[in-house]
């Protein structure tokens, strides 16, 4: 593996800590310590702003804008776009001493610190400003968003003066006058205002959009001030008195409500949210929000101990490395509202456009399935609530049925680079895998008629007028693609979309049958309502039992038509100065050689895991391994996965090394445009897919735990139908206790047990 760590932040098993501020890697941490709600994003931007190099961003979940004047190009390509914008700036504030305002790109401070509390979902930064007239005051900003009300956030500043008495100014609002930095526009319209002697409220609406956001917020102060008022922005003005040696802090509780409303209703709902905040107290809701992320942890903490002395660095790092994941997917999505998806940068940067894509259900499904299925389902209901979208988009690829898009906020193609939009069709697969494993896993028939069924119809339809037939050999497969591996594009017969294409037409086939029997009437609604004739019914099964899947006889699978003729090249001899490659390589150079981006044929080995011996498995394993680059964040877990899966348990523990670090280590040099949720969502599967055995795609739950030479133990529990079952692994043993639920059958080391009242002991072979 080419790429390294490049250390910053202190290990602390329950905080990222940021000691002494190095400016050059300002955007950086703003993408560590954002906070979010599922609702609310806010990135780690001084509340004060200034000169330092800085991404400003507070965001408002399925909040986009639109550009509608793409250059026309060709039929299939989109020529509009939407993307995520940044919102409501509630942290805006600024602070004058002595006619000297606060900027820590040209003031002088010391003593700067900066803590994420992960256990209580808590930002504070410190510093003592030393200004040019010899005062020094020592200032703490505090912020959290509220986990229980989305639509709430908090931030407190404390003034402490170490050596004057005298008077400090300060202004504190919200503002709408922010730019898309991409696009360097500011993308909201003059706002309607309102405000009195302690509160505030300003309602924006984008300019093409027309999406309406209203933000409020009650200043707590210890002097009256002025409210100033411009067209985009808000604020309270005051001179406050401070005394030596004696603390003063200013609160203030903001509202920011987005839900698909306009105008005087907006308002109305606006005032009403912000009167509820202002029945809590700062440290009422700060209490709260911290019992929140006690009981999350008390349920949801993965720990991990170290073997020996000499391990406990590492173990310090790897278990500060999964706690931030756990703490990141929490904040990300929760499941609260079926409008939104998982942006592949979640709510923490501007990168990708605020798009979701393919990765929702291949790598982020699984955590919120045995950690919050009912996450799960809203995941998939935005799918079937976008199903319009994706027939729309099929018909523009001249196809019938559902193509799901390859990047989206709101159901339609937001990406206009063809090479992905009009060539990759993993987001259809993965969302008829999706809906396979939630059922699968959950029992939720009723889903599956209600939803899933149309939508697996719908996929399979596309995936079979996708399809072509080889004139020889009578295969079928599927031409001039892009798989996974978007380093070889324009393809023919991708090992990924093939296989992924014949499981999704064998199970759109087998729910079909099902439904027919069990939901007659159901089914014939939907027969009527899609038009489904039983001819289609027989070319899936055709395309599905006469799909090619290039393999030789010793199980090796070509990843795609030609593979095995490209230029090799050594992926290890890259130096580590042209990472990011698409920043360092021109385009073309990227997809000649052998190189891989990410996991492809490994991956739907591991999708369908139980389809396949763990000799093929291997065989795979060893010959793509050293191909890859892991440009992409998905990829690092899913090879720890299976090379702990073969037994190859050191590569096993690098490669998650590299997963659970891969932001707070900045891997690979683009942390700070935002995190890589999939990532963050394929660490959690690194420990129970990966060190924990855990199979979910055969008929019982299976686990073959094997543990990191430098741990001496890994424990965590997971939920599954209504059960909660304890892991506490170790070395050459692993207890299972069942803490929640009635007794479960399942397998583990390939052997069948039952897990009741009484914790089960297993020993490893």
């Amino acid at each position: 593996m080419a790429k390294v760590a490049d250390k910053y932040f202190l290990t602390d098993e329950w905080k990222v800590i940021e000691k002494g501020f190095d400016k050059g890697y300002s955007r950086v941490s703003e993408s560590i310590f954002t906070l979010s709600n599922e609702t609310l994003g806010i990135r780690g931007n001084f509340d004060e702003g200034g000169s330092v190099d800085t991404l400003r961003g507070a965001y408002v979940n399925g909040v986009y804008e639109l550009d509608n004047d793409l250059p026309r190009s060709y039929k299939g390509i989109v020529d509009k776009t939407h993307f995520m914008i940044p919102s409501a700036d509630w942290l805006h504030m600024s602070i004058m001493l002595d006619d000297e305002c606060l900027d820590l790109g040209k003031v002088k401070f010391s003593d700067f610190s900066r803590e994420l509390n992960m256990h209580e979902g808590t930002l504070v930064r410190k510093f003592i400003w030393h200004t040019k007239s010899g005062k020094d005051l020592q200032l703490t900003f505090l912020r959290f968003v509220d986990m229980t009300f989305g639509e709430r956030a908090y931030q407190r500043v404390s003034f402490l003066p170490l050596n004057f008495s005298g008077e400090i100014k300060i202004s504190t609002g919200i503002s709408f006058d922010i730019k898309h930095e991409g696009r360097n526009t500011c993308f909201w319209q003059d706002a309607r205002i309102a405000a009195e002697k302690n509160a505030f409220a300003i309602q924006s609406s984008t300019l093409t959009s027309k999406q309406e956001v209203f933000a409020a917020a009650h200043v707590t102060l210890p002097s009256d001030g002025t409210v100033v008022q411009h067209s985009k922005s808000v604020s309270i003005e005051s001179v406050i008195h401070l005394t030596q040696n004696e603390p003063v802090h200013i609160d203030k509780r903001a509202v920011i409500l987005f839900d698909h409303s306009s105008g005087e209703r907006l308002w109305q709902s606006g005032q009403l949210a912000l009167q509820g905040a202002e029945k809590i107290s700062f440290d009422d809701a700060l209490t709260a929000h911290k019992t929140y992320w006690k009981n999350y942890w008390q349920i949801s903490d993965i720990t991990i101990e170290a073997a020996t002395e000499k391990d406990s660095a590492a173990v310090a790092e790897e278990q500060q490395g999964i706690r931030f994941c756990n703490f990141q997917m929490a904040q990300t999505y929760k499941g609260g509202n079926i409008r939104h998806n998982i942006g592949a940068k979640g709510l923490t940067g501007e990168a990708y456009n605020g798009h979701a894509f393919w990765d929702t259900e291949a790598c982020c499904l699984p955590f919120y399935l045995f950690n919050n299925p009912e996450a799960a389902k809203s995941l998939l209901t935005f799918r079937y609530n976008t199903l319009p979208h994706a027939i729309a988009r099929g018909k523009m690829l001249d196809c019938e049925g559902a193509c799901y898009p390859i990047a989206t906020l709101n159901g339609d193609e937001a990406c206009n680079l063809w090479q992905h939009a009009s060539i990759q069709y993993h987001p259809s697969s993965a969302v008829a895998y999706g809906i396979w494993h939630y059922v699968h896993l959950t029992g939720d028939t009723a889903f599956l008629w209600e939803y899933g069924a149309e939508m697996l119809l719908e996929i399979a339809r596309f995936m079979a007028s996708r399809a072509g037939q080889h004139p020889r050999t009578g295969k079928w497969g599927y031409y001039g693609v892009m798989g996974p591996d978007e380093f070889h594009m324009m393809v023919n017969n991708n090992a990924y979309t093939n296989y992924m294409g014949k499981r999704t037409l064998e199970y759109a086939l087998e729910v079909l049958g099902a439904f027919k029997v069990e939901k007659t009437e159901m089914y014939n609604t939907l027969i009527k309502k899609t038009n489904l004739a039983l001819t289609e019914l027989d070319k899936w099964q055709e395309i599905a039992s006469h799909m090619a899947i290039p393999m030789t006889e010793g199980g090796l699978i070509e990843q795609h038509d030609g593979y095995f003729d490209l230029p090799y090249i050594d992926v290890n001899a890259i130096p580590i100065e042209e990472f990011p490659l698409y920043n360092h390589w021109s385009y073309d150079r990227i997809y000649r050689t052998t190189m891989i981006k990410q996991p492809d044929v490994l991956m739907f080995l591991f999708l369908y895991n139980s389809s396949f011996s763990t000799e093929i498995k291997r065989t795979n394993y060893e010959y793509y391994e050293p191909l890859t680059i892991h440009e992409s964040s998905l990829s690092p877990a899913i090879h720890s996965i299976l090379a702990a899966e073969l037994g190859l348990v050191d590569e096993a523990t690098k490669f998650f090394g590299y997963a659970s670090r891969l932001d707070l280590d900045n891997y690979n040099r683009n942390t700070n445009e935002g995190l890589h949720t999939t990532s963050i969502a394929m660490v959690w599967m690194n420990i129970a897919y990966g060190f924990a055995g855990l199979r979910s795609d055969d008929t019982l739950l299976k686990f073959a735990p094997v543990l990191p030479a430098r741990w001496k133990n890994l424990k965590f529990s997971l939920t599954w139908q209504g059960r909660i079952i304890e892991l506490d692994i170790h070395q050459h043993q692993t207890t299972f206790t069942l803490r929640q639920g009635n007794p479960m059958d399942f397998i583990t080391y390939d052997k069948p047990v039952t897990l009741g009242e009484v914790p089960l002991t297993i020993q490893k072979p």
